[in-house]
């Protein structure tokens, strides 16, 4: 194949984003032959994981499925972390795939898989302690920013945005969740654990700086110290008014001026990241009264959470003339709201999966899932590949296979559930992994061949039905 003739086939847009056809890769497969590197050329090698991988593949008759699970359970671990000791502490830095840099959301969600499995691992543990440690240091460099390099020196390209942009900060996009899946990780691993040993004095500070962020982004006294504004074309880069968004009423939300896709929130109080900033509130508390912590330097922040609890209670619900009362999106505390949900987590179809399964049993968040799985929702689309949700970042008419994995994780409805399967695997195209999106008419058009969180997701979805719903797995088809 010529350059020419390859690059007919891609285009990249100015955000970043890069789109394929998977006809003309090599790697495209029918026969399942295993995607993974080899074994002296994978990043890490867990041996519970290995294991989990074969006795789970023993229990898939469909092959096509089983390969999937094979190829993308581990990708995270095969491809994209960079494990080491640095001042006698682990340390690891996790990049999203094909792009070098690591975003807080990313690399918590990139290993939330594996986390129930530490217990059988030490070398696991370890790697899941080293990623703790990297992101304290992400937060104290700045916990305004979203994605961070290894090199402290290293300058971004996007080194010209007008915001306190410092070296080795990738990009300075505020991002409520970029500061809730930190604790999430945490949390969790503390849980399971009990090893409190990377819980020390800096990291205690950066997890007062993320009180303090979110304290600052309620907006109670003034507009804070953070604003954002980029030269580019793409409309969903830039923040309007200075930087600052457009205006809030400060009701106790905390506003986020990106989403977690990247893209810039149209109403700054976004919904699905409050939720999720609410519950990371009440862990980080309850941590730190377990742990015995010096609340002291955490007392200006104590309201903090009923502060957000009560106006999410307040605002975050409308009356829709069909489903009733639903979950906005985004909201500006003035009465204006935005109806639609985004492919990225948090979204709103996720919040059973981020926040515990209580809200998935109330009427509003039934409701809101009805509308979120439909064309009442301007960016569910659907087609003879797949249906599902998108989003602004890779346009009009492109499913995420992450919203398609979120709508089987918070289903529990079999029919429902091998439905998200067979388009899962659908949309693998030939090439054994998930990607970013991929067009509704034509899952060999797809943006992002190597995109870890999206496959390790959908490895996640496969353990979790092996233990709830075996049965399910055992009689999967792909047609």
């Amino acid at each position: 194949m010529t350059r020419k003739s390859f690059l007919n086939n891609i285009t990249i847009l100015t955000a970043g984003t890069t789109f394929f056809n998977s006809k003309i890769f090599a790697s495209a497969t029918n026969d399942f032959t295993n995607k993974r590197p080899l074994p002296a050329d994978r990043k890490f090698t867990s041996e519970a994981i290995e294991n989990v991988i074969l006795q789970i593949k023993k229990t898939i008759p469909d092959k096509q499925l089983g390969w999937l699970f094979e190829n993308c359970f581990p990708n995270t671990l095969d491809t994209t972390v960079d494990f080491e000791i640095i001042n006698s502490k682990p340390d690891t830095y996790v990049i999203t795939g094909d792009i070098d840099a690591m975003w807080l959301r990313d690399s918590t969600a990139q290993v939330w898989p594996y986390l129930p499995f530490i217990k059988e691992d030490k070398k696991l543990q370890e790697l899941i302690k080293g990623v703790i440690n990297r992101q304290t240091k992400c937060i104290l460099l700045d916990p305004y920013a979203n994605a961070f390099y290894k090199d402290p020196n290293k300058i971004s390209e996007w080194k010209n945005d007008l915001t306190d942009m410092k070296p080795g900060i990738h990009e300075r996009k505020w991002e409520i969740d970029s500061l809730c899946y930190p604790i999430r990780l945490a949390n969790k691993y503390w849980q399971l654990t009990g090893d409190a040993s990377c819980f020390d004095n800096a990291w205690l500070e950066a997890m007062r700086k993320v009180l303090q962020t979110f304290t600052e982004q309620q907006r109670k006294n003034g507009e804070g110290p953070y604003t954002f504004q980029r030269t580019t074309s793409w409309a969903t880069d830039g923040v309007p008014l200075s930087g600052y968004g457009y205006p809030v009423k400060p009701v106790g939300l905390i506003c986020s001026m990106f989403r977690p896709s990247d893209d810039a929130t149209i109403f700054p109080f976004l919904i699905p990241s409050n939720f999720f900033a609410a519950a990371s509130i009440q862990q980080l508390y309850a941590m730190l009264q377990s742990m015995h912590a010096d609340l002291k330097p955490f007392e200006l922040y104590k309201n903090l959470y009923s502060g957000v609890s009560d106006a999410l209670k307040k605002y975050a619900y409308v009356r829709h003339e069909v489903y009733g009362k639903i979950i906005a999106y985004e909201i500006n505390g003035f009465g204006s709201f935005n109806l639609m949900d985004d492919a990225n987590i948090p979204s709103l179809l996720s919040l059973p999966y981020l926040v515990g399964d209580k809200i998935a049993q109330t009427a509003e968040y039934i409701n809101t899932r009805k509308l979120l799985l439909s064309t009442d929702n301007p960016f569910f689309f659907t087609g003879s590949a797949g249906e599902g949700n998108g989003g602004p970042h890779t346009g009009m008419n492109y499913i995420w296979p992450m919203s398609i994995t979120m709508r089987a994780l918070t289903s529990n409805d079999d029919n429902e559930i091998n439905h998200c399967l067979q388009m899962l695997v659908q949309s693998n195209a030939g090439t054994g992994f998930m990607h970013e999106s991929f067009y509704k008419d034509d899952a060999s058009k797809f943006t992002r061949k190597w995109f870890a969180w999206a496959n390790t997701l959908f490895g996640e979805l496969i353990v979790h039905l092996s233990e709830t719903k075996p049965a399910l797995l055992k009689s999967f088809k792909s047609a």
